[in-house]
């Protein structure tokens, strides 16, 4: 059984998707749905969805590095990069574009084989310099406009994930992913159970 949403999307974002070695994400309205929680003692609170970390650590393993930027200082988003394996987390950041330069010279990635997944005003400037720009469903207009595309689920409820395995397949990683999850005791599962 083949991945067959790859001719889903228009050549030119698979193209440019084929080309990502760097995967960075903002975190608040991006990988969360953008509320804010904050408990009796002040301590903040986030909510983010399992499919995207999934994509995240497949991403990771796959050979894209994974990046979060994100301009608030967060202890969660900090927690949640450690739980999904991801040693480019850097919060309290008031450059993403210098930010995101940094990590692809330290990696010796152009800036046209970096994606940025955001989703408002402060994400825009690094966007606009990436080799692909994305953004959530529900992003704000004004930087939904401007993007390369527009992931079809909303922020911190899969949105992530879309572009995950959109890199991943126009890299030609879902097939090898889909093949290693279909063994069962060295036999190939067919149809559909």
């Amino acid at each position: 059984m083949t991945y067959s949403h790859l001719n889903d999307y228009p050549a030119d974002i698979r193209e440019r998707a084929a080309r990502i070695r760097l995967a960075c994400f903002d975190v608040d309205g991006t990988l969360t749905d953008g509320r804010l929680f904050f408990d009796s003692e002040g301590r903040e609170l986030k909510a983010f969805h399992v499919h995207d970390g999934q994509g995240l650590v497949l991403l990771r393993k796959s050979g894209i590095t994974v990046a979060f930027v994100t301009a608030r200082a967060s202890e969660v988003a900090l927690r949640r990069a450690a739980d999904l394996g991801i040693t480019e987390a850097h919060t309290a950041v008031a450059d993403k574009l210098a930010c995101v330069r940094d990590i692809a010279s330290r990696l010796g990635i152009a800036m046209d084989q970096v994606s940025f997944m955001g989703d408002d005003l402060p994400d825009l400037r690094v966007m606009l310099q990436t080799g692909l720009a994305v953004a959530p469903a529900n992003a704000h207009p004004w930087v939904a406009g401007r993007v390369h595309w527009r992931t079809s689920l909303r922020a911190g409820h899969g949105a992530a994930r879309e572009l995950c395995d959109l890199l991943l397949a126009a890299q030609g990683h879902a097939e090898t992913l889909l093949a290693q999850v279909s063994q069962v005791e060295g036999t190939r599962i067919e149809g559909n159970a």
